[in-house]
């Protein structure tokens, strides 16, 4: 009998604590400001999106042919692709239509690659090419379509024909434009297509094929225009066509790079047509932060390296 009220004595006595345990209020976690846990903060920095922008690439002539040679199309960018891939977009002006039945050539201004050479764009990590320039055209009709169909299969993006291109990264909108102002002006056609894009994007980037080559300094008409495109809603322009590395300088708060020089060619025949500049630029909350000037130079033929 005492077992059994012990045991009942046993049961209560555990009631009642439990009903006690209810009655008390709940211990506080440690917490951070605002009532959230440290091990549940949430960062609200905004991520970092890499842009990069670079010279004239040109796939054909004897860069095709060394490329060949290596047993590599991808030879060209061997040494620069992985910094190109670790960035957000790789904006680049490709000089030469893309083509099947491209004839090999060592010389003359008729430029043209095989589809093999995308290999290196793909290494690389290229998002998107300007076609706006004096040799995309160097095929007819024909072989800008055709370069476009190229292009497409690999993923890879082109403007420069009339139309705004727009690539998303992290919620920000990234407009593409490019215009060929080597044999004609500005127009108002221009500038109300940079208008129209402008409210469509959040980041408006134009690559313009312009001025002398073989130059280093860019033309009063030049700066003009680029006073012009900025104003009509352009946040940076990327230029390209002298082959020489020329000045940039700062439009209303937003950056103009009037030559940026090489990048991939066969122009081995100069200093200055050996070198370039990369540009990498860093957006937080859809707006430019930073960016970083890395020289580049083609020891051999046309592969790029870095020379920092």
């Amino acid at each position: 009998m005492k077992t059994i009220a012990f045991l009942y004595l046993g049961v209560a006595f555990s009631m009642v604590l439990i009903f006690v345990s209810l009655l008390l209020p709940l211990p506080q976690k440690t917490t951070e400001t605002a009532g959230i846990p440290k091990t549940l903060a949430i960062s609200t920095q905004p991520p970092e999106l890499k842009v990069i922008l670079t010279g004239d690439v040109m796939l054909g002539r004897t860069v095709e042919t060394k490329s060949a040679e290596e047993g590599d199309y991808a030879y060209p960018f061997r040494r620069v692709g992985e910094r190109l891939r670790d960035s957000d977009i790789v904006f680049i002006n490709l000089e030469n239509p893309i083509i099947e039945d491209c004839p090999p050539h060592a010389d003359g201004f008729k430029f043209c690659a095989s589809p093999k050479m995308l290999e290196g764009l793909v290494f690389s990590g290229v998002d998107i090419v300007n076609l706006a320039n004096n040799h995309s055209g160097n095929y007819g009709q024909n072989g800008i379509e055709e370069t476009q169909n190229h292009l497409r299969r690999k993923g890879i993006a082109a403007t420069g024909l009339g139309e705004l291109v727009i690539l998303k990264r992290e919620g920000t909108r990234f407009g593409f434009l490019g215009l060929d102002l080597t044999t004609r002006n500005l127009s108002d056609n221009d500038i109300e297509l940079i208008r129209r894009s402008n409210t469509k994007v959040d980041v408006l980037i134009l690559g313009v094929h312009w001025g002398v080559e073989y130059t280093q300094t860019p033309t009063d008409i030049q700066r003009t225009w680029a006073r012009e495109i900025i104003q009509a809603g352009a946040d940076v322009i990327a230029g390209h066509h002298p082959h020489w590395v020329q000045i940039s300088e700062i439009i209303d708060g937003k950056p103009v790079y009037y030559s940026l020089g090489n990048f991939v060619f066969d122009q081995m025949w100069s200093e200055e047509t050996k070198k370039g500049l990369l540009i990498q630029q860093i957006y937080e909350d859809k707006t430019l932060v930073k960016e970083k000037k890395s020289p580049i130079y083609m020891a051999s033929w046309a592969q790029p390296h870095f020379i920092e």
